[in-house]
């Protein structure tokens, strides 16, 4: 009997924020993707509308600057699909320390920053969430998604810190080893569930460099 065709997932973290939110500890405020760099990007936006497979699902978080990445890669070439919402996919909630300045937002930290990140893997801001949980509710969104649509691709616009904990779902990482994971803006990485098991394909794909 042949294999089944795995549930592939295609992962891309939104476009770069404008840059009074880089100022920020933004978690999942909803914050805008910054004008200039969608037309600085024109050639990620084309590379992903010809890297994306065809007739696939697309999901993204409630937040816009999901929504209007996708609308840039439809832009770019890739045939406009319907977008469906998947809010369990959505950043790392930052509670109380959501919205202060990289500067404050150190000063609060009960724990020693990760080398990769501006603070530690079990770090849980008042009201907010760990890295952990983050993995917590990930996982179990997209163990479902595999099981409802199984043999399909998806395609997932969603944010550093879901996708991060995407691949630690996928490899069983824990929060600390999530942090360091790369995951660039525009970047893809590529996940797929056959029969039971995770396979990772690739993380933090990106476009060939241009020519100066």
């Amino acid at each position: 009997m042949p294999a089944p065709r795995p549930t592939r997932f295609f992962l891309i973290r939104h476009a770069i924020v404008e840059p009074s939110a880089r100022t920020v500890m933004y978690g999942d405020m909803d914050v805008a993707i910054c004008a200039l760099a969608l037309v600085q990007d024109a050639s990620a936006y084309q590379w992903l509308a010809a890297r994306l497979p065809p007739g696939a699902r697309w999901f993204t978080t409630p937040l816009s600057r999901t929504q209007a990445t996708a609308a840039a890669i439809f832009a770019a070439g890739y045939p406009a699909a319907a977008l469906e919402i998947e809010p369990r996919m959505v950043e790392q909630h930052l509670g109380e320390w959501q919205g202060i300045t990289h500067e404050a937002f150190t000063a609060r930290l009960t724990t020693p920053a990760h080398p990769f990140w501006p603070h530690g893997a079990e770090e849980k801001p008042p009201g907010g969430e760990s890295l952990a949980d983050v993995i917590g509710r990930v996982g179990p969104a997209l163990d479902g998604m595999a099981a409802d649509m199984p043999g399909q691709d998806v395609v997932i616009i969603a944010h550093g810190g879901s996708i991060r904990a995407a691949v630690a779902h996928a490899l069983r990482l824990d929060a600390h080893q999530a942090f360091q994971l790369s995951v660039k803006n525009l970047s893809l990485t590529r996940l797929e569930r056959v029969g039971g098991d995770w396979r990772v394909v690739s993380v933090n794909e990106e476009p060939p460099l241009t020519p100066a």
